[in-house]
């Protein structure tokens, strides 16, 4: 028996999965296509404590989507609407909202595949990735973070692609390996994000 599917993705991966950029889809998000999630710890809104996964309001966090206005890489929520409910919730504590990365948000697996449905996604021709050939891209993204969490970013993209090429192919059993730009489409919208977040 396989693991069973993935409960929500980050936004870095939905990009790639989409081969769209991050504003792509915080612009879907703002009307209505889909929600944008976090997780949070319990936080009073009036007279009501929220805490799990809510809902993030587009405006509060649109400065982690701009790429070249100097903002910060944090933004503050100040409201957040819990899942399945429509009204939103002003944080009343703490005072100054909740602080969230890029990296905190994410798109419910099941947002995604109703999104890629109605959009007819699933057609899309994979000529570029190979009709037969399924690469481990969930791993390569976790080995991104860690090394991004161990040594920090390559000090190009060049050398972010050559050391992704060279994770797929410790793996391969068969010599088979995602070429250079299907790696590169893959890992932009990451490197964008990193190198410049605001």
């Amino acid at each position: 028996m396989g693991l069973p599917l993935k409960v929500y993705f980050s936004l870095f991966e939905v990009a790639a999965r989409w081969e769209c950029n991050l504003s792509d889809l915080a612009g879907w998000a703002s009307v209505g296509r889909f929600d944008i999630i976090t997780g949070i710890s319990p936080v009073t809104c009036g007279f009501r404590t929220v805490s799990g996964f809510v809902a993030v309001s587009v405006p509060d966090v649109l400065p982690l989507f701009k790429q070249a206005d100097g903002s910060s890489n944090t933004c503050r929520l100040k409201q957040v609407r819990i899942l399945g409910e429509s009204d939103w919730q002003i944080i009343t504590k703490p005072d100054d909202g909740v602080t969230v990365t890029l990296g905190d948000l994410m798109i419910l697996a099941e947002d995604a595949r109703h999104f890629e449905e109605e959009c007819d996604l699933l057609r899309r021709p994979a000529a570029h990735i190979g009709s037969t050939t399924r690469y481990d891209w969930d791993g390569m993204y976790i080995a991104l973070i860690l090394r991004v969490h161990g040594q920090g970013v390559p000090p190009t993209q060049a050398e972010w692609v050559g050391e992704v090429q060279d994770w797929f192919i410790s793996r391969s059993e068969t010599g088979e390996v995602p070429d250079e730009r299907t790696i590169r489409r893959r890992i932009t919208p990451v490197w964008k994000a990193l190198r410049d977040p605001c």
